[in-house]
């Protein structure tokens, strides 16, 4: 199925939901201009449809093979990847200070989401090098950051995050892979990890790994985790490769999707790193890599469910099956009301996950650069508050849409060959990463909504309200509608609040078993909001785009803003009602 990333969706996303001149005016990005975002966006996408695309069934058929030299890249990537670096794809968002070309972060994710909805498994090995980037940028010593920060912006090498453990899992603080001190500097690191993704790989010359691990006097649990940098191949002080690293890759898992992203099970043996950070401080650097991924991942998300959309679309349009009143022969399957439903519901849940996504690469992008203080601290809160929305509400939402995909498809999407099955199976792992759907919940409910006495929480409430108001001023019946479901969506969820809250501090369980059902209302205010919201700036305008937008916030709001009352006895009395259940099921 090809791909064809929707530029105009996409540079509308950035200009009225990522608000790229606010960004600007922060003056922290002196390299950007707004006549830059249109060629961007048109270089990555003919990278995505012309190259990436192609790809995706081959990989997806062949996948990446263990060999006596170590993994090989499925067919074409490795030429793909050369093709990649060459565009300075990697560097966008990076600082120049490292050879990055220091453009806002949304600019970036919008070129990541078509590399991703053409080739979700090849996006994944850049996705990996984001987070080394970030935790070394954040955590590394200038020596570490001189020595791999250039040629992971650039491109030129890759990072891999090696967190999981057999026994672990997503508990870290039972990880038992040991670092001890070789009295130089430098750790001999021993112990297997799994899951590690691109861990091993025959596109560079060389992989980044940052490994977690124990100091001989570490603590028990989380707090005595230590992160550590080990190169495949040690780096010479002249910038050369020197010998090979001793750790290596054992294993490739057998996966449901992205088979050409080989997924490795990585051992090591007196493997020589370096720490990164303070001792048994590794917790911190390693939710730097992990918020990095987590809305990554969530942008997988939109990806792949804009590529089941794309895909979805075209078979509703070509295949012909049934009748409609008053015309002879068989239609096609677009004419039937119940695709139309599927189709629309799958546009409304992609935009809306990619506006969450961009809002939340915004709110990064302010928190650091904007030059005033208290500006910074209430972005900071709102990233912080929208991650978990980003990347739980949007992978959700791509199992559903790639699900619907499927259907749409009927027989043939069963059928193991089909685009639809292959997007389906690559989108399942994306709940999982970087810590699962249901950690994502417990995060915002356990931390997020208490933060500095809920006022992130209350802060964006006041703007949704603010955009229902905005609605309902145009006197437009449409828009007037939508803000009607939009305010009773807001007061649905500052209701779910109030209650979570409170049963956080006195029930935590009873506030659990809601937390999940609680994300998913979260995700569709917030998703109603920026929808409304780019329907406003559509005022005035004509065209299709704008009928678009106005059609799309329309229908996310009567299809699920209107579920939103009901939603809150599912967050709130259903969470007892399973307490109950539980004692009969599993007690």
């Amino acid at each position: 199925m090809p791909y064809n990333a929707p530029i105009s969706q996409i540079a509308h996303t950035l200009s009225r939901i990522a608000r790229l001149d606010e960004l600007a005016a922060t003056g922290a990005f002196p390299n950007f201009d707004a006549d830059l975002v249109a060629p961007i966006l048109d270089e990555a996408n003919k990278l995505a449809r012309d190259v990436l695309a192609p790809l995706n069934p081959i990989g997806h058929k062949t996948g990446a093979k263990l060999t006596d030299a170590g993994v090989v890249a499925a067919p074409g990537l490795s030429d793909a990847y050369r093709q990649f670096v060459e565009g300075a794809w990697m560097s966008l968002a990076f600082p120049e200070a490292f050879g990055g070309q220091g453009l806002p972060k949304p600019l970036a994710l919008a070129v990541f989401e078509m590399i991703h909805g053409a080739n979700m498994a090849f996006g994944l090995c850049p996705l990996l090098s984001f987070g080394a980037i970030e935790a070394l940028l954040a955590h590394g010593s200038p020596e570490l950051q001189q020595t791999y920060l250039p040629k992971l912006i650039s491109g030129e090498w890759t990072g891999a995050m090696n967190l999981t453990e057999p026994q672990a899992g997503s508990d870290v603080g039972a990880l038992t892979t040991k670092a001890v001190p070789n009295g130089d500097g430098s750790y001999a690191i021993t112990g297997q990890k799994i899951f590690i993704t691109w861990g091993d790989h025959d596109m560079t010359p060389n992989i980044i790994q940052l490994v977690l691990a124990r100091l001989p006097d570490a603590p028990p649990g989380s707090k005595g985790i230590s992160l550590f940098v080990a190169p495949k191949f040690f780096v010479n002080a002249d910038g050369s490769l020197g010998e090979r690293n001793t750790f290596k890759c054992i294993g490739l898992e057998h996966k449901m999707g992205i088979h050409a992203s080989p997924t490795c099970v990585m051992e090591y043996t007196n493997a020589k790193g370096w720490l990164v950070g303070e001792a048994n401080k590794g917790l911190a650097a390693m939710f730097t890599m992990m918020n990095s991924a987590r809305l990554n991942v969530g942008l997988e998300g939109v990806a792949v469910g804009e590529a089941a959309l794309q895909a979805g679309i075209a078979y509703a349009q070509e295949r012909k099956q049934g009748s409609v009143p008053g015309e002879k022969g068989s239609v096609a399957i677009i004419r039937h009301p119940d695709v139309q439903r599927m189709l629309a519901t799958m546009a409304a849940n992609v935009q809306a996950a990619r506006a969450i996504c961009y809002a939340c690469g915004a709110a990064a992008d302010l928190a650091e650069h904007h030059p005033d203080e208290a500006t910074r601290k209430a972005a900071k809160a709102r990233e912080d508050l929208l991650t978990p929305l980003a990347k739980a509400w949007s992978t959700d939402r791509a199992i559903d849409v790639t699900n619907s995909g499927v259907q749409i498809h009927g027989g043939m999407g069963f059928m193991g060959e089909t685009a639809a099955a292959q997007f389906y199976l690559d989108a399942r792992i994306t709940p999982i990463y970087e810590g699962t759907n249901g950690i994502q919940s417990i995060d915002l409910v356990g931390r997020k909504l208490s933060m500095d006495g809920g006022a992130a929480m209350r802060a964006l409430l006041d703007d949704v309200r603010t955009t229902a108001r905005d609605a309902r001023d145009t006197n437009q019946p449409q828009l007037v509608a939508i803000a009607d479901h939009l305010e009773t969506a807001a007061g649905a969820l500052e209701s779910a609040t109030v209650w979570m809250i409170a049963t956080m501090g006195s029930a935590r369980d009873v506030a659990l078993s809601g937390a999940t059902n609680y994300l998913r209302l979260a995700g569709d205010v917030v998703g109603g909001c920026l929808l409304t919201r780019a329907a406003l700036s559509e005022i005035g305008a004509a065209g299709q785009d704008a009928d678009k937008s106005v059609a799309l916030a329309a229908y996310f709001a009567e299809d699920t803003l209107a579920r939103a009352p009901a939603a809150v006895a599912s967050i709130t009395r259903a969470s007892q009602a399973l307490q109950d259940l539980g004692a009969q099921l599993w007690a």
